[in-house]
Formats: C-alpha cells, structure tokens, sequence
C-alpha cells in the first residue's frame, strides 16, 4: 500500500531589482512594477523585458524568480516554473506567501510609492493575477501579455483589480483568440477598466506591446 503526504519546509526564492535613478534614495515614492516570468524563464530575462518598457526607468521594478528552478534541457542555463499541477492548490499559496514576502522587503528596503503594478507573461501571467487579486499588497493594475486568467478566481476576486492591461501575439497558438475574448469578459464583469491589445507576433514580447504598455503604465503613473 501507497500513501501519499506532503510537508512544507522553508525554502530561498531568488528576485532582482532595478533601482530608478543613481542612488538607493532616489527610489522614495517611485511607482512600483513588479514582474513574473514565463516558464523555463529566469528573473533576468523578465527584468530585461520589464526594464524595455519606454519610459520604465522611473519605477522601481521587482522581477520574481520562480521557486521551482531546474536546468534548460543540457545546458548550464537555469531557469525556473511556477507550478505544475501536482499539488496546485499548495504551490499557489506558497507562490503567494513569497510574493508577499518579496515586496515586504522591497517596501522595508526601498520605500516605494503608488502605483503598485504587477506584470507578466506567459505562465507568469496567472501568477500576476494571482497576487494582485488574492495576494496581500493591493495592486493598481495588472499587464499580462500570453497568458489566460487563472479559473480559480472568482468574480469578487478579480474585482480587486482596477486595471489591466491584456495583450496576444496574433499568431500565438497556446493563448488563443477564445481564451483572450473570455477573460476580457471575465475581467469586465468583475467591474475592472480592461485595455485589449494585439500584434503582429506569437508568443513573445514585442516592441509593439511595449508602446502599449508604457502608455499604460504612464497614465496610472
């Protein structure tokens, strides 16, 4: 006979920052944008993404590591995952205690101002509305760009969140023209100010999407 337990244990996640201006001090009262990234990603290639955004320089932006890190195929590259579904519900409460945790500290540290904007794409997109609609720092809005809403959040949920912004690559095969209509849908039912946008593209990260999303984030800023 088999059983299956589980335990949970302390474990070190992995985030970076980049600071606006020259010094620690300039960072009082910036905005704060704080990104997940996608799967087989590492912080740094998000941050990149994030830190591409024309007139990103300002704020102060969080770029989170999954806590699930594993080497890309044979190389020495390593990159992370935010989930699977084996013990999903689990992954997702530790996922929001630590990025909670995380902005504790950048808040301890740096003392950002408002707004606070959560970012992601990809498989870091659920991630990104997970925290911003069930985590404990309120966010002001949200840019997802290549990946759906997560089913568990409900209507008074996502009502949380004020704004987003929600972005497809026209030639993306994996968050299709359904899935995008559908959470517009779900997002504007929860009384949230949706921007919908698309691009010539797949599944990627795009300057096209970053004219969008930096209008965006100028108009909240």
């Amino acid at each position: 006979m088999t059983e299956e337990r589980t335990i949970g244990v302390a474990t070190h996640g992995r985030y970076l920052v980049a600071l606006p201006g020259d010094s620690a001090a300039a960072t009082a009262g910036a905005p704060l944008l704080v990104g997940f990234h996608g799967y087989a990603e590492a912080a740094d290639v998000h941050l990149d993404r994030l830190r591409s955004i024309p007139g990103a320089s300002r704020w102060l932006i969080v770029s989170i590591q999954g806590l699930h890190s594993f080497y890309r195929g044979r190389s020495s590259d390593v990159v992370a995952s935010w989930m699977t579904r084996q013990n999903r519900d689990l992954m997702i409460a530790d996922n929001l205690r630590y990025v909670s945790a995380v902005i504790d500290e950048v808040r301890g540290e740096w003392h950002p101002g408002t707004p606070t904007i959560f970012a992601g794409f990809s498989q870091g997109v659920a991630m990104a509305f997970r925290a911003a609609a069930a985590g404990r720092h309120a966010a002001s809005g949200i840019i997802a760009l290549g990946g759906d809403v997560p089913p568990e959040l409900a209507t008074d949920s996502l009502a949380c969140i004020p704004e987003a912004l929600i972005g497809r690559g026209e030639q993306d095969d994996w968050y299709t023209p359904q899935k995008f209509a559908d959470d517009e849908a779900r997002l504007r039912a929860a009384g949230t100010n949706v921007v919908v946008t698309t691009f010539d593209g797949g599944h990627e990260w795009t300057a096209d999407f970053n004219r969008v999303a930096a209008a965006f984030l100028d108009r909240l800023a």
